[in-house]
């Protein structure tokens, strides 16, 4: 496989239990991830830095609570926009607070809006709001009502 950069991404059994390893606990120690993993601490360190300069870990996040309860009600806005207008609803969403991320995907709906409000009334406005946006065809909204796994894309 080839990243973005034109990188060859190769990845064995290790590289992908050191990732999923991560993905649970990403300030585990060197240490720690030897032990999971079943390999010692300078193979750790060095599959590491091939995997961050090869491009398959582009970085580590802290996900905190504040993330989540600042906006504790949250939905997914699937969009579907009219002609050409994809790259103009993408600006004005990006530019509201309420919108955590604005997604292109592909299917009926063409964009996919995360979006976060203090609660309901707010995001009956935000919704009310983005529905009127010149180019918008038709949307569909789904509010997340738990989260069993959250990882913090860039």
């Amino acid at each position: 496989m080839i990243n973005w950069r034109g990188l060859v991404l190769i990845m064995d059994e290790i590289d992908s239990n050191l990732i999923a390893a991560l993905r649970h606990n990403a300030r585990a120690s060197l240490s720690t991830l030897a032990g999971i993993v079943g390999v010692t601490r300078a193979t750790v360190r060095t599959r590491l830095e091939k995997l961050e300069k090869n491009g398959n870990i582009l970085g580590y996040s802290v996900i905190t609570k504040g993330d989540i309860a600042g906006q504790p009600v949250r939905a997914l806005m699937m969009l579907e926009i009219e002609g050409r207008g994809t790259e103009r609803v993408v600006a004005r969403l990006t530019g509201l607070p309420e919108v955590r991320a604005v997604h292109t995907t592909n299917g009926k709906w063409d964009l996919v809006a995360e979006i976060g409000t203090e609660d309901l009334i707010g995001l009956d406005q935000i919704l009310g709001n983005i529905r009127r946006f010149d180019g918008i065809q038709s949307s569909e909204t789904s509010i997340l009502l738990a989260s069993r796994k959250v990882s913090k894309l860039i």
